[in-house]
């Protein structure tokens, strides 16, 4: 009987020692495996860039990008196709938003440009406007930005550059839409019709085209002096520029130049080709396009060649 008994126990022993075995070598083999891929992965890190042209953050991509440097690994790299070539000329600051980045000229107190890369899922959202106030960016210094005391009185709106109703879709994106570096003074017919009116095509073309590249800003055509307004001495735009880029098939361009009053102004009439804006402007718009369709895109501008919607 003792000797049955210990026969058995060998035998269960032997049962499990093989079962342990059998399972530490799936475990060993999964564990290589995953040890390879990790590897390639790594490998991968090291070596690749990827060009990404939808919908991003710019403030996102900046500090991916300042980490991988950090780590000695290439970034993952963000074509921005609405950010303008530098200003040599003037004042600028680069301010990356969530929804939206500004060059701020710390002289005029206003945007030199803002720009921003609106897709259709951007065109909507439950953000509301209502709570939101105006207010003084705080990464410029004092005495070197507007502020809502400056637009008291002044008989001028203020402005958005990257509109409210494009950051529907994020809180952040809709609070930082009314920081005085995306606002200009801007008459209030143009500010409630004409510019509006643009705004709303604009998010029609985003939806129509899943997205489009946008750059906007002001324009100082007065030779004599600059009307200002406020104790900061915020200038007071002549006109406005938009400039649109669709990447969608056939790249596509238009611009647009809205004079800074209240009569009425045909947006047919408003209609500039990205060339003419950029002599107006002394900037260069959509740099990140190839020389060859940028040649192509800028020289000429077809409201026809655009989706319109039909009025009802």
């Amino acid at each position: 009987m003792h000797s049955l008994l210990k026969n058995l126990v060998f035998r269960l022993l032997c049962t499990i020692f093989a079962a342990v075995m059998n399972n530490m070598k799936n475990y060993i083999g999964i564990c290589a495996l995953a040890i390879a891929v990790l590897s390639c992965k790594g490998k991968a890190n090291d070596t690749q860039t990827e060009q990404v042209n939808g919908l991003y953050s710019a403030v996102l991509a900046n500090s991916q990008q300042a980490e991988a440097r950090q780590q000695g690994k290439k970034a993952q790299v963000v074509r921005l196709f609405e950010i303008p070539a530098p200003l040599k000329d003037r004042p600028e600051q680069i301010l990356h938003r969530r929804g939206y980045t500004t060059s701020y000229n710390q002289t005029t107190k206003t945007p030199n440009w803002v720009a921003w890369h609106l897709t259709a899922a951007h065109t909507k959202g439950r953000i509301n406007r209502e709570q939101e106030v105006f207010t003084e960016d705080e990464d410029v210094a004092k005495g070197q930005r507007a502020t809502d005391n400056d637009y008291y009185n002044s008989r001028y709106d203020r402005g958005h550059m990257c509109p409210a109703g494009d950051n529907k879709w994020d809180q952040q994106a809709m609070t930082q839409s009314f920081l005085f570096t995306n606002i200009c003074p801007q008459n209030h017919g143009l500010n409630k019709y004409e510019w509006n009116d643009l705004e709303m095509l604009c998010r029609e073309w985003a939806r129509k085209y899943g997205a489009v590249d946008i750059v906007c800003g002001p324009l100082f055509t007065t030779s004599g002096e600059q009307k200002t307004i406020g104790q900061n001495k915020v200038w007071v735009p002549d006109a406005f520029f938009k400039v649109v880029l669709c990447r969608q098939g056939s790249p596509k361009a238009i611009g647009f130049v809205y004079q800074n009053v209240g009569k009425k102004q045909a947006m047919a009439n408003a209609v500039r080709s990205v060339d003419e804006i950029e002599r107006l402007t002394k900037m260069d718009f959509f740099p990140e396009l190839d020389d060859k369709t940028e040649t192509r895109i800028e020289a000429k501008a077809e409201l026809s060649d655009w989706y319109i919607p039909r009025k009802p």
